[in-house]
């Protein structure tokens, strides 16, 4: 039950992507602001997800959970019955602040369920943060050609429903708190560096790199940030402890989680226009829409097919092993598609190693964590996790879309990236890929020792 609000969760980043080429004439407005019907989801789900885990942490997080849920269904609801891009907006925001639950369902499981049963059912709730975007792809695919794009969002209204009653009605309360109040100033220290940030990597090549607004909100951004960082380890009850987050299990792991969410993204991005676009171009296979998002859901079945095989192989080897091998199949994969990506098959190849690859990360990285922090922790150190997964998204969104639109040529008035332009975004994932694969050599082995265990190795 917790896999299905993590499904619904992550559905709401793909929710609209098959929309976005034709979301200025539905919305009667330019380009640049019907972007930002994905990027608020972004920045929204970035912001968040930590300060989420900090209020489940305190406060129960099976309530966080069914608050999320109905800023879900409201956010659904707002964006259903409106006609124009401001109410599309604030709904596509209210649908970000969701992504909370996936690290909340993780601590969830942390709390109630004996140590045999745990990993497999994080390699659950950890895989749908992929699984819910790659199989939702289709799904929306399949709304936006055959209704009304407003269909997209009732459907999103009615998953969050049957998820929060479904939250109320299994889900055992809390049976660990840690008391304490909410740190209010490190929430909105938080959410304005990151903000600034955010908006840097996400629509730096709209605004141009150097441009003195985007740099004053990657030059702000990285002060407030570093403000807060001094902020939080003076603070008696910090949002995020970050003596915690430094610990070498914790730190090297979400670095690695950067490279992780970069190369999930990407190939959200750039498989489904190598697919799409005609073969005539040199750069595509001619496939329609519903059709190529199928061909990328093939990533998100694997990782579900695979998580019962990462609870295993995580209780068998330990989380590290399992980690490495994740990150060298993302490697194999890219470097796979790099070589071979004329034919479908070659796709469904690489999206069954990438399938693998996230899988096994996704499944490993959480265990990671909750190996290395207190009990009382785990939903914020989670949280902090899937910050960074975010942030790895969000990059990749920006980096690719970058990429592709500066190396294009027209092609009957259109602008069709060129094939060098996906090589080198096959080439950014691959390094994306290498240097999470080198993090997780430096992850200690049994990290546990580093603070008050509460798993056993």
């Amino acid at each position: 039950m917790l896999a299905f609000v993590g499904l619904c969760s992550a559905f709401m980043f793909t929710l609209v992507v098959p929309l976005q080429a034709e979301l200025p004439r539905l919305l009667n407005a330019s380009r640049e602001d019907t972007s930002w019907v994905v990027t608020i989801t972004l920045l929204v789900a970035a912001v968040a997800t930590p300060i989420s885990g900090r209020l489940g942490d305190m406060y129960g997080k099976r309530r966080v959970v069914i608050a999320l849920l109905v800023l879900l269904a409201i956010g659904s609801i707002v964006a259903a019955l409106s006609t124009s891009i401001v109410g599309v907006i604030i709904g596509r925001a209210l649908q970000g602040a969701t992504t909370g639950v996936v690290p909340l369902g993780i601590a969830i499981m942390r709390d109630v369920l004996p140590p045999e049963r745990l990993g497999t059912a994080v390699a659950l709730m950890s895989a749908t943060m992929g699984v819910g975007g790659a199989v939702g792809m289709p799904v929306a695919a399949f709304v936006a050609e055959n209704a009304d794009w407003h269909a997209l969002f009732w459907l999103a209204a009615g998953l969050g429903v049957i998820g929060l009653v479904l939250v109320m009605l299994v889900v055992p309360d809390d049976v660990l708190l840690a008391p304490g109040r909410l740190d209010a100033i490190g929430a909105l220290g938080l959410a304005a560096g990151l903000t600034g940030l955010l908006l840097y990597v996400s629509r730096g090549a709209e605004w141009g790199w150097t441009s003195p607004f985007a740099l004053v909100c990657l030059i702000g951004g990285l002060v407030v940030l570093a403000v807060w960082g001094w902020y939080q380890l003076k603070a008696k009850e910090p949002l995020l402890d970050l003596r915690v987050a430094a610990r070498p299990a914790v730190l090297f792991t979400n670095i690695a989680a950067i490279g992780m969410g970069f190369a999930l993204f990407s190939s959200n991005v750039t498989f489904p226009q190598m697919l799409e676009l005609p073969r005539e171009t040199g750069s595509g296979l001619g496939l329609d829409m519903f059709t190529a998002a199928m061909i990328v859901a093939i990533s998100g079945v694997m990782m579900m097919f695979i998580s019962p095989l990462s609870g295993w192989l995580e209780r068998t080897v330990g989380p590290r092993p399992l980690f490495t091998v994740g990150t060298a199949a993302i490697v194999l994969a890219y470097a796979f598609v790099l070589i071979w990506s004329t034919e479908i098959w070659h796709f469904v190849v690489a999206n069954v190693l990438i399938g693998i690859g996230i899988g096994f990360a996704f499944a490993a990285m959480p265990m990671i964590i909750m190996r290395a922090v207190p009990a009382h922790e785990t939903g914020a150190s989670n949280g902090l996790n899937a910050l960074f997964r975010s942030v790895g998204t969000s990059t990749a969104s920006a980096v690719m879309g970058a990429v592709l639109a500066s190396m294009s040529i027209e092609v009957g008035g259109r602008a069709i990236p060129t094939r060098e332009a996906f090589e080198v975004c096959f080439w950014l994932s691959i390094v994306a890929g290498v240097i999470g694969f080198a993090l997780t050599f430096l992850i200690p082995r049994h990290p546990a020792s580093e603070a008050h265990p509460a798993l056993p190795d």
